[in-house]
C-alpha cells in the first residue's frame, strides 16, 4: 500500500500537546464552593480512594528527651489529590493528641487510694505501662470526612512523648503549646519536616496556604488552646471543645484535694502514665543533661526511663503537692489564663454545663479574657455532659471565615449559643452575651432547719443561730439530696416556684464555719427538688456544684490548719450555668463535707458548724431578684 503524504512527526506532536493543552485548559479544576457562608462537599473532593496520605516528623525548638537532640513531632496529614496534580493549595484543619497511639491498661491500683484523712502522705499507685496500638502512616482518622470534602486539609499529629513523636509528655508543661506550634510553623514554611525521625531528608508543605485552624475536644481541645497561647502565625481560628485549660482547676478545687468526675484518684501522675505511649529508643544521656541542677550519673534503658525520673518522678512529684492541694508554681504554669497574653486566634468555645469530668468553668475563664482581649470569640454551651461539638453550621462558617478568608459576617453574629433543656444539640438559643445581659445578683440568705429542710429567701432573718452537720463520704450526694432527714447534710429550700426561673452566670457561696478537727473537706450543691429518679434529664436533678478546702480561706497559695471550734469565713464561686428551673420545683442549698464521687474520704465523723447568720448564696437570676420573688408569687 502507498502512503499519499509524509508524516510530520513534529507537527504532528506539536497538534497532540496543543489539543490537550487545550483542553485541560477548558476543564473546570476543582476549588472550594462557598454558599451563605459556608464551605459545601465538592464532590471532585468527596473521593476518599484518591485522597493523598502521608506522613512526617517535624522539629521542634525543644528536647525533652535528653539525647541532646531536638525533639521531632510525627504528623500525618491527608488531602484531595487535586493538592498534587492541580497545585491546589488549600487551609489546614489540624488536630493533635496524646490518644492516637493508645492508652494504659488497667483498674482502681492505677489510681491514687482517697480513704485516708486529708494531708495525710499515702501510698503512690501502681505504675502502668501503654498499649501501644496503630502504624505508620495513619495517626486519626478523625476529621477527614467532614473537612477534605469542603474543601480542606487535615493534618493530626501525636504530642511529646506519645506515638513516634518524641520528648516527654509533660500534661500542660511548655513542650505541649510549642510541639503544636513547631506542626503549624511548618505548615506555614518556617520549621522543617523530615521524612525520617533521625533522616535529613526533608519534606515541603507546599499545598498549604498557611491558614491553619485547630479544633478537638477534651484534652485534644486543649492543645489548640496550647498553640493559641504562643501568638504562633498562621493558626487563625481554634474550636476547643471542652477543653482543660487548667489542670489545677481540673485536679483541685479551691485549695481542695478533688478527682474529676468518673475518675476518682486520678492526679496528674495519673494521666501522665495514661498517656506516655512513646520513648522506646535507647538513651545514654549527654553530660549536659540535668535533673534540677544534678548531674545524671546514670544511663538509661530508654527515653521513658528518663521522661519517667524527670517528669513524672521529679517534677510532678515535687510540684503537685496532694498534701495542702495550694496553687502553686507547678500548676500556675500549667494553667492556660496565664499565658494568654500572645493569643491572637479567633475562638469559638464549647462545653456542656453538665460536664462534671472537664467542669464548664474551664471554658468560660477562657472565653471572658479572650472577650476582654478583644480576640473574636463566641461560645457554645448545651445541658449534657462531657464533649459535645457545636453544630456542624456553626464550626463550618467560624473556619470558612477565618481560613477562607470569606466575609460571612460570623464575626456579628450572637457572642452565646445556649441549648435550651428541651431542644436538640443543633438547635442553640442566640445570646448577646454569656452570662445574659439581664442577669443580676439576687442574694438568699439561710433560715433554720438544714437537717431536714431550713428556707432559702431573699429575706434575711436574725439570729438563725448554727447548725452542725456529720461527715461521712458512705452517703452519695443524691442520697443527701433525696433524704427528708440527715444529720450528715444541711439543705436549705426556697418555696415551690410559681412560675419558671432563669439563672444564668456564675453563683456564689459566701460560708462562715467551724470544724472539729484541722482539716475537713467542703461541698456544695445547688440542687432542684423533688429529685427526680429514673430516666430523666441530666438537668432534672443538679443545678451547679462547688468544692473547697476551709484552710485556704485566706489564700488558694497557703493553707492554714484550722482551729477546732473557730469560725472561718470564705467565698467561692459554684461552676457556671445556665439554667430554666421548672415552676413546680424548689432550689436547695446542700451543705456537706466529702462529696463520694469526687473529694477524698476521710474517716466519717468530723463536725462542721455553720453560721447560718454569716452565710449566704448569691444567683446570677435573669431579671434579678424582681424576677426571683416573682417567681416564687411575691
Amino acid at each position: 500500500m502507498k502512503i499519499p503524504f509524509k508524516l510530520n512527526t513534529t507537527l504532528f506532536s506539536f497538534f497532540i500537546f496543543t489539543i490537550s493543552f487545550l483542553y485541560a485548559f477548558t476543564q473546570e479544576k476543582a476549588m472550594p464552593i462557598f454558599k451563605d457562608g459556608e464551605a459545601q462537599i465538592v464532590e471532585a473532593f468527596n473521593t476518599p480512594d484518591k485522597w493523598i496520605r502521608h506522613d512526617l516528623f517535624v522539629e521542634t525548638e525543644f528536647d525533652t528527651d535528653g539525647d541532646g537532640k531536638l525533639d521531632r513531632m510525627h504528623v500525618s496529614v491527608t488531602r484531595p489529590f487535586q493538592t498534587d496534580t492541580e497545585g491546589l493549595k488549600l487551609p489546614v484543619i489540624y488536630v493533635s493528641s496524646p490518644y492516637f497511639a493508645g492508652v494504659a491498661q488497667g483498674g482502681n491500683e492505677l489510681f491514687w487510694n482517697v480513704k485516708h484523712e486529708i494531708g495525710e502522705q499515702v501510698k503512690e499507685p501502681v505504675r502502668s505501662e501503654v498499649k501501644r496500638v496503630g502504624k505508620r502512616p495513619i495517626i486519626s482518622n478523625s476529621h477527614i470526612k467532614k473537612w477534605i470534602p469542603r474543601g480542606y486539609i487535615v493534618v493530626h499529629s501525636s504530642s511529646p512523648g506519645t506515638g513516634l513523636s518524641q520528648g516527654s509528655p509533660t500534661v500542660g508543661g511548655q513542650n505541649e503549646s510549642l510541639a503544636p506550634k513547631a506542626v503549624i510553623d511548618w505548615l506555614c514554611g518556617r520549621a522543617k519536616g523530615y521524612t525520617e525521625p533521625y533522616g535529613n531528608k526533608t519534606v515541603e508543605a507546599f499545598w498549604s496556604t498557611g491558614k491553619v485552624g485547630m479544633t478537638g475536644t477534651s484534652y485534644n481541645g486543649t492543645i489548640p488552646l496550647a498553640a493559641a497561647t504562643t501568638g504562633v502565625d498562621g493558626l487563625e481560628a481554634i474550636i476547643p471543645i471542652a477543653p482543660n485549660t487548667s489542670y489545677y482547676h481540673y485536679y483541685r478545687s479551691n485549695g481542695l484535694v478533688r478527682s474529676p468526675g468518673g475518675y476518682l484518684g486520678e492526679d496528674i501522675d495519673v494521666l501522665y502514665d495514661f498517656i506516655h505511649s512513646g520513648g522506646e529508643e535507647p538513651i545514654i544521656p549527654n553530660s549536659n543533661t540535668k535533673i534540677n541542677d544534678a548531674k545524671i550519673p546514670k544511663a538509661y534503658k530508654n527515653k521513658r526511663a528518663y521522661s519517667n525520673e524527670v517528669i513524672r518522678d521529679t517534677e510532678m512529684k515535687n510540684g503537685m503537692d496532694r498534701i495542702t492541694g495550694d496553687y502553686n508554681n507547678f500548676w500556675a504554669g500549667r494553667d492556660y489564663l496565664n499565658h494568654m497574653a500572645p493569643m491572637k486566634a479567633a475562638l469559638l468555645m464549647s462545653h456542656g454545663f453538665n460536664d462534671w469530668n472537664v467542669m464548664p468553668e474551664h471554658s468560660y475563664r477562657i472565653y471572658k479574657k479572650a472577650r476582654e482581649m478583644g480576640i473574636p470569640s463566641q461560645i457554645y454551651y448545651h445541658q449534657f455532659g462531657h464533649g459535645g461539638p457545636p453544630p456542624i453550621t456553626m464550626m463550618n462558617r467560624w473556619f470558612t471565615r477565618y481560613l477562607h478568608g470569606i466575609e460571612n459576617g460570623v464575626e456579628n453574629d450572637a457572642k452565646a449559643w445556649v441549648v435550651r433543656e428541651d431542644d436538640k444539640m443543633d438547635e442553640p438559643t442566640a445570646y448577646k452575651e454569656y452570662p445574659n445581659p439581664n442577669a443580676s445578683p439576687a442574694t438568699l440568705y439561710l433560715s433554720s432547719g438544714g437537717l431536714s429542710a431550713g428556707k432559702l429567701s431573699t429575706k434575711k432573718q436574725k439570729k438563725q443561730g448554727k447548725e452542725t452537720l456529720v461527715d461521712n463520704y458512705n452517703f452519695s450526694g443524691a442520697d443527701l439530696a433525696k433524704s427528708t432527714n440527715s444529720k450528715n447534710r444541711l439543705l436549705y429550700v426556697t418555696p415551690i416556684l410559681k412560675e419558671d426561673l432563669h439563672i444564668s452566670g456564675v453563683p456564689q457561696i459566701t460560708i462562715k464555719l467551724a470544724s472539729s478537727k484541722p482539716a475537713a473537706n467542703l461541698s456544695i450543691w445547688l440542687v432542684s427538688l423533688p429529685w427526680n429518679e429514673g430516666k430523666v434529664k441530666i438537668t432534672d436533678n443538679i443545678i451547679t456544684r462547688g468544692w473547697a478546702d476551709p484552710q485556704n480561706y485566706k489564700s488558694l497559695t497557703e493553707s492554714k490548719p484550722l482551729k477546732p471550734g473557730k469560725f472561718y469565713e470564705l467565698t467561692f464561686n459554684l461552676q457556671p450555668d445556665d439554667q430554666v428551673i421548672k415552676a413546680g420545683q424548689q432550689i436547695g442549698l446542700m451543705i456537706f463535707s466529702s462529696d463520694q464521687e469526687f473529694t477524698l474520704h476521710p474517716k466519717p465523723g468530723t463536725e462542721l458548724t455553720v453560721d447560718l447568720d454569716g452565710t449566704s448564696l448569691t444567683l446570677p437570676v435573669v431579671g434579678g431578684v424582681e424576677s426571683f420573688n416573682t417567681s416564687l408569687g411575691n
